[in-house]
């Protein structure tokens, strides 16, 4: 057995032996999920493999496990695990990290899985990983409604580094989309570069048509 294999029995191990099949049935629910849940929080899922994978240096190690308790998932902790391999040491900001990073998110097909790949994209930028900003550029035109969300929040919590230029471009292909998931992006995308960037952000929303939706997250705290 390969030391990925090792690293995903251990993580399915521990998951297991501490999930509540009573919480399991409401976190499905809240999250309209088809795959079941185990009854783990997500917090938990995410420390179970951050722990497991602490002796890890390998980075192919730890994204095989990632890929393999991905693609194999029963339940959907195992997908919360699966994400915080890559946001391990030894894989964050890595440019191999890329590719199963998009893998998840096509795959997964909804918010809570695309929220969390953001910070790893993030931390693809913060890392200065050649080509970022076009895939972003690239991804902002996708079909797929949930590549274009992760394009458009990746810069989330980088603060003074954010790159402005960039936020506009993505946000532009998609301000006159109706889905819901897209107006809510721009708006917190927009807010949170609002907290270093305030100014910037004024004249945005004063130069820019956006939904009333988007418009309302992007002014909370301005």
């Amino acid at each position: 057995m390969s030391t990925a294999d090792l690293l995903v029995e251990d993580i399915r191990r521990e998951l297991r032996s501490i999930a509540d099949p009573l919480l399991a049935p409401g976190q499905q629910q809240y999250m309209k999920s088809a795959m079941p849940y185990l009854g783990v929080r997500v917090p938990t899922a995410r420390r179970i493999a951050r722990t497991a994978a602490r002796a890890v240096t390998d980075p192919d190690t730890s994204r095989a496990a990632a890929l393999r308790l991905w693609d194999e998932a029963t339940h959907r902790e195992e997908r919360y695990a699966a994400l915080a391999l890559l946001a391990t040491k030894n894989v964050a900001g890595r440019a191999d990290s890329l590719a199963p990073l998009e893998h998840f998110i096509r795959d997964g097909q909804w918010w809570d899985y695309v929220d969390e790949a953001a910070h790893r994209l993030r931390e693809l930028l913060d890392a200065d990983v050649v080509g970022m900003p076009d895939l972003l550029r690239r991804w902002s035109r996708d079909e797929n409604l949930w590549i274009r969300r992760a394009s458009i929040i990746a810069q989330l919590g980088r603060g003074e580094d954010t790159d402005l230029t960039l936020l506009a471009e993505v946000i532009e292909p998609n301000r006159q989309d109706r889905e819901f998931f897209i107006r809510k992006a721009i708006g917190w995308a927009l807010r949170d570069a609002a907290r270093a960037h305030p100014e910037w952000v004024r004249s945005y929303l004063a130069t820019h048509e956006l939904s009333p939706l988007s418009s309302r997250e992007a002014a909370k705290h301005l």
